[in-house]
């Protein structure tokens, strides 16, 4: 299968590093012109410089602005007023015990997890419809249907998106714009990547033991038995991206190492 995206614009947020950014490369890979985005200015002009690096037949451009508010989103899209594809990345996981959480932490969160991806999908949504083609991905999470007692608030945003991205699509069907969700497993990216660190650190065992030991006690039903790469689940995305993909809306597929145990 030979994915070409030339010609087609991808604006992929929190893409400055993780699976944002696996798949921002993924994407600018199969030819797509690509808009990365992330908080920090420094950040988007380190990731934008390693991209046009990597892609320098490509057009990149990093846009620094924070999506978990409305601001943010306004200056995204003043700056980026047209895309084909959208990939709603951009979110966090927090954990902490359900009594510990409080107001503001699921407020915070629902901005960033949820609200984001609703104000970038509102925008760009209605001139795919008018063009008769585009691509629409939520970047969910196992956590959306196998919730974790560690981060309760974190797997509630990820099952709201599933429910936006499902809602959505119905909204939308035989226009030609394809709207889905991909559900990412325990992956060696930059946030899970810093937590397995620190419980490292604190237990004085490598990252690869933490990794394990988070597997058997936390995630035992996964059938690969290791963290996924980033550019696995991109490779998802990417196709979800592409003409191919034209037949696949509504869906929410995931990339988990099979943690999930239901046949869906």
């Amino acid at each position: 299968m030979n994915i070409d995206l030339t010609g087609l614009k991808a604006v992929v947020t929190g893409s400055t590093a993780g699976i944002g950014r696996a798949i921002a490369e993924g994407l600018a890979r199969a030819g797509a012109s690509v808009v990365i985005n992330g908080r920090r200015a420094e950040r988007v002009a380190r990731a934008l410089e390693e991209m046009q690096q990597l892609f320098p037949d490509t057009p990149v451009i990093g846009v620094c602005a924070d999506v978990a508010t409305a601001k943010g989103v306004a200056s995204l899209i003043e700056q980026v007023p047209h895309a084909d594809i959208l990939i709603n990345n951009a979110g966090t996981a927090r954990p902490k015990p359900f009594c510990e959480i409080n107001d503001a932490d699921w407020l915070d969160l629902f901005e960033f997890n949820v609200m984001s991806g609703i104000r970038m999908t509102r925008h760009y949504l209605p001139a795919m419809v008018k063009r008769g083609w585009g691509r629409v991905v939520f970047v969910s999470s196992e956590s959306g249907v196998n919730v974790p007692k560690e981060m309760i608030d974190y797997g509630m945003t990820k099952t709201a998106q599933l429910a936006v991205s499902r809602g959505v699509a119905e909204s939308v069907a035989g226009t030609g714009v394809t709207v889905n969700s991909v559900l990412p497993g325990p992956t060696r990216s930059e946030s899970l990547g810093q937590w397995m660190q620190s419980l490292a650190d604190a237990e004085g065992i490598s990252t690869e033991a933490a990794e394990e030991h988070f597997l058997n006690s936390q995630r035992p039903t996964s059938l690969i038995g290791r963290f996924a790469t980033t550019d696995e689940v991109a490779n998802m995305v990417v196709y979800l991206s592409s003409v191919h993909a034209s037949a696949t809306t509504g869906a929410a597929l995931r990339v988990d190492g099979g943690v999930v145990r239901f046949i869906a």
